[in-house]
């Protein structure tokens, strides 16, 4: 099954004005849990559009100390991110030997989409060399 899968804890696609994401159909999952769920069960998806901030204590910790020093306390959070979304598919794409797929990081946090993006496009490039 071809579907395109949107990672938000609030918003829904057509909330997200401020990067160019395809047009539905969309499944929406709201949390990590939900997102290795939906891959395992349903497959890789042909787009994935990511947010980083799944819970409150991230958008805290990014207002209060991320935008000044562009660092983020992954290790003190209790729910997990985006980016934990994202390092579990680099794992779930090397361990089935399948090809990223394509995808946006619409995420408000700034230092989360540094982050995501620069995972992301380091297992693309290692894909690229390893082919």
């Amino acid at each position: 099954m071809s579907y395109q899968l949107f990672l938000d804890d609030e918003r829904n696609p057509l909330d997200v004005k401020w990067v160019i994401i395809p047009l539905g159909p969309w499944v929406i999952v709201r949390n990590y849990k939900d997102f290795v769920k939906t891959i395992t069960t349903q497959g890789l998806p042909t787009f994935i559009s990511f947010d980083h901030d799944l819970a409150d204590e991230q958008v805290h910790d990014y207002m209060v100390q991320g935008r000044f020093s562009g660092k983020l306390n992954y290790d003190s959070y209790k729910e997990k991110t985006g980016m934990d979304c994202a390092k579990w598919l680099v794992e779930y794409c090397l361990d089935k030997k399948l090809t990223l797929p394509n995808y946006v990081v619409h995420s408000m946090n700034s230092v989360g989409v540094t982050n995501i993006t620069a995972l992301l496009k380091r297992f693309k490039q290692f894909q690229k060399e390893s082919s």
